[in-house]
């Protein structure tokens, strides 16, 4: 539903924080920067002073360096294989709390040393009997070479594992798709008065939602009027998007999410120490701190706030009990309430005839008064046919709550934006932002949590459209966004990557449950 093309691939590694040499943001020198082609009115929209520096300053962060030429030939693009990494002092003594530091040595297809920069890497260390695992900070250096730093966060062998999930000369496709054909991804609406009825393309602008101002884009009826509208759908998935030459840059097997293996030792030894992360828990939350957290026994350990697990439905049920908890979002979302419904037993859906995997969704559990619903976020949704009554915005919805201390609220929004220029992002994100802060104002003690994209599986097609590069990049913008206010974080990116599990856009049940219980620890935080 979120995205099924077909011919995914897996492979895994990971990855996190991506910064230049010298902690530069990756907002580069202004000369690099991309044409961007008016697109749905966004780069017309009127913006104060404040929103225009915010939107400059995000866009700036997220910049990517470039390969000095335009047209790099397959044979100089980065080749994994040929590649490798080193750890730095393998043999040192080791300690839990210390550093880990990596260099990675990027080369191309002829075996020479690369020169330039902006390869999308992912990276973790993980110790697979313990089932340990935490992500990297990457740093380019801009020179062919990357740093990656790990904290080494528990005692025994620690391995580091290092990949490639997309060499720079694909994120300039990718760049140049989102830039360009922002209609890669086409939607379609259908209209209806009495008999009559119409199918319309929606990749054109016109006036959208009357309360938050965002356009939509959809051709108007030749007969009927645009209040007629009775459903939205996906339409499909544009062919043909590459030249020749590029489509070289993504191969499954060669140059995706493919592992660097290391000319040295791959791991190292860490021994205990009187080393804990209290300290650490007394800190605010920080969404852009890296790691958020770790694996430990295949249980996500947060490094701000204490996790319960939650591994009876009592636990549950009992910390749930009187409060109405709201999902909104996309697939990966309904996920929570997927699990949350058939692990608690006394939580029964109620049958609102929903399309299966689009929504609304609503269970109940009269004993102990809970009431868990689901809804989708507004266009663009990538599913299947969405009745238009029940296409609302996550803003609007936000503004229709009361709020209160027995209110628990969770978003996440990101992957049906991969296609877009980022400002389409942007715009929406400051309207939830605008509506969460409103409703803070009226009910603080309403909870807020907002779950964070998480990288998937990835082939030559899902790589155009739904690229970890996208949504790392949209993840990048969301946290800085919502940095300072009064929500919190389930780093679900950090769950994805970390875990010794393939990459997965719907990530499996044991990291749904970690998420969960992330979530949980905040409804009901443990006493300590």
């Amino acid at each position: 539903d979120l995205f099924p093309p077909q011919n995914l691939d897996d492979d895994t590694v990971s990855g996190s924080n991506w910064i230049t040499e010298n902690n530069v943001q990756h907002s580069l020198s202004q000369t690099n920067k991309t044409t961007r082609k008016p697109y749905c009115g966004y780069t017309q929209q009127t913006l104060s002073k404040r929103e225009q520096e915010e939107q400059e300053t995000l866009l700036a962060a997220i910049q990517w360096p470039k390969p000095p030429d335009n047209k790099i030939a397959f044979a100089q693009s980065t080749d994994p294989t040929r590649s490798d990494f080193v750890i730095v002092k393998p043999s040192r003594f080791f300690k839990v709390g210390d550093e880990l530091e990596v260099l990675v040595r990027m080369k191309d297809f002829q075996g020479k040393p690369k020169r330039y920069g902006g390869d999308y890497l992912q990276a973790r260390i993980h110790s697979p009997l313990l089932k340990a695992g935490a992500t990297g900070r990457i740093v380019d250096c801009h020179n062919g070479l990357y740093k990656v730093f790990f904290t080494l966060l528990w005692p025994g062998e620690v391995k580091v594992s290092v990949s490639l999930v997309h060499p720079s000369e694909a994120i300039q496709v990718l760049l140049r798709l989102r830039e360009e054909r922002p209609d890669r991804v086409y939607f379609k609406s259908s209209f209806k008065s009495g008999r009559y009825s119409e199918t319309t393309e929606c990749n054109v602008c016109l006036p959208g939602d009357l309360h938050t101002g965002e356009p939509w884009f959809c051709y108007k009826p030749r007969k009927l009027s645009c209040a007629s509208r009775i459903s939205h759908a996906k339409g499909g998935y544009l062919k043909g998007l590459l030249t020749k030459e590029e489509s070289l840059f993504f191969q499954s097997h060669v140059n995706i999410k493919r592992p660097i293996l290391s000319s040295g030792p791959d791991s190292v030894t860490v021994k205990p120490k009187a080393f804990t992360d209290v300290i650490a828990m007394n800190r605010a939350e920080d969404p852009t701190a890296s790691p958020s957290g770790y694996y430990y026994e295949d249980q996500w350990r947060s490094r701000t706030h204490w996790i319960h697990n939650f591994n009876k439905s009592d636990d549950i049920t009992e910390c749930l009990q009187g409060k109405v908890i709201h999902l909104f979002g996309d697939s990966t979302i309904r996920q929570w309430f997927e699990y949350l419904t058939a692990f608690v037993p006394d939580l029964v859906e109620f049958n609102l005839r929903s399309p299966k995997n689009v929504g609304p969704f609503m269970s109940v559990d009269l004993k102990h008064n809970i009431l868990l619903k689901s809804r989708c976020h507004g266009p663009p949704i990538r599913f299947s046919t969405v009745f238009s009554s029940e296409l609302r915005y996550i803003a609007n919805e936000l503004n229709g709550i009361v709020g209160g201390r027995n209110t628990v609220i969770a978003i996440t929004i990101w992957s049906h934006f991969s296609t877009f220029p980022v400002e389409v992002y942007i715009r929406r994100l400051r309207n939830i932002r605008r509506a969460v802060i409103q409703l803070l104002d009226r009910s603080p003690e309403t909870l807020i949590v907002i779950r964070t994209a998480n990288v998937q599986e990835l082939g030559p097609e899902v790589s155009l459209f739904n690229s970890d590069w996208y949504s790392f990049q949209l993840d990048s913008v969301m946290r800085k966004m919502f940095s300072g206010i009064a929500v919190h974080f389930v780093d679900a990116w950090e769950m994805s990557v970390a875990h010794y599990l393939p990459h997965n856009l719907h990530p499996q049940e044991v990291i749904v449950k970690n998420q969960i219980d992330a979530f949980l620890s905040y409804v009901c935080p443990l006493q300590t």
